[in-house]
């Protein structure tokens, strides 16, 4: 069977992200400062980003070349597009929208700035309505998509915000070319549920992690905080379920699996980003194991324009 456009589009992950890097300096005066009060906004995937973006930048320091810096970089909050509230106060927003032509991401970005608030696009599509509705936009064209499903324009957006905060991201674009290219373990495809969980940042991965097998594949999948996993998440776990942990372990968390029986998936010495691809790579397999096409995933399009 040939690879499918998603599978495809997977495997460019590690060079769009070293492109971000590169571009990050160039893009810099159009992109949060420091100690500004930022708020970003997207739908689905992009909001996903949105959150870790926000986590990200509340534990950033100064230089840091990890995510666990000290010091922050200015109060960060995330929000659905639907749901931003305008009654608040922000330095300037920050949106994410692949296409470029998502309705609630432009109504917000209309209204933001008929009220002063100066906001910065994030897009892969150049040609689209956000070009106007933004006061600056920074345009990712090289990690746009022709999939329903997004993959790369979502990491890739992400790499160029860390990359703009001081994360080098070296070490994520080699852990980058292993997760593409590397074996997934032979259990994975067929169990019958999973659980994605993070902490901090990675909270956004695995909610993103848990999206990408609903959105391709149609699995039943969860995700949580990774503290949060014992308050009631830990009761569907159990033989054929899998608990996958982006970054960290919460002491004792690998136990309580193992416990009841669940198969734990973890690699904490791996950038989380780079383990997302692996989760990506996961969903087309599952997809494509149980008949569906990953590029045309089922009730959904590439973009959601309302009338």
């Amino acid at each position: 069977m040939p690879a499918s456009l998603t599978t495809a589009e997977i495997a460019t992950q590690p060079d769009c992200w070293q492109r971000a890097a590169e571009l990050a300096p160039a893009e810099a005066a159009k992109l949060p400062r420091d100690g500004e009060r930022v708020a970003v906004i997207g739908c689905g995937t992009s909001w996903f980003m949105a959150q870790s973006y926000a986590a990200l930048r509340e534990q950033a320091g100064a230089g840091a070349g990890s995510p666990s810096g000290a010091g922050g970089r200015g109060e960060t909050d995330a929000f659905a597009a639907s749901e931003f509230p305008f009654g608040r106060s922000y330095d300037r927003v920050l949106a994410i929208t692949r296409s470029g032509t998502t309705t609630e991401v432009l109504l917000a970005c209309e209204r933001l700035r008929a009220a002063g608030v100066p906001v910065t696009a994030v897009t892969a599509d150049p040609r689209t309505p956000v070009m106007k509705a933004a006061d600056e936009v920074v345009v990712l064209d090289f990690a746009d998509e022709e999939s329903v499903v997004q993959t790369r324009f979502a990491t890739t957006v992400l790499a160029l915000l860390r990359a703009h905060h001081g994360h080098d991201l070296r070490g994520a674009v080699a852990d980058a070319r292993e997760a593409v290219t590397g074996e997934l373990p032979a259990a994975l495809p067929a169990a019958e549920q999973f659980t994605f969980l993070g902490t901090g940042w990675t909270y956004g991965l695995a909610q993103e992690a848990a999206l990408k097998m609903r959105e391709a594949a149609g699995a039943w999948t969860e995700s949580y905080p990774a503290m949060e996993y014992r308050h009631g998440p830990v009761s569907i776990t159990g033989p054929g379920r899998v608990v996958w942990a982006f970054g960290e372990l919460p002491p004792g968390l690998a136990e309580d699996v193992a416990a009841v029986g669940g198969t734990l998936e973890a690699r904490p010495d791996t950038d989380p980003l780079a383990d997302l691809i692996r989760a990506q790579r996961l969903a087309v397999a599952i997809a494509e194991r149980r008949g569906f096409d990953p590029d045309r995933p089922r009730n959904l399009t590439r973009s959601v324009v309302l009338p």
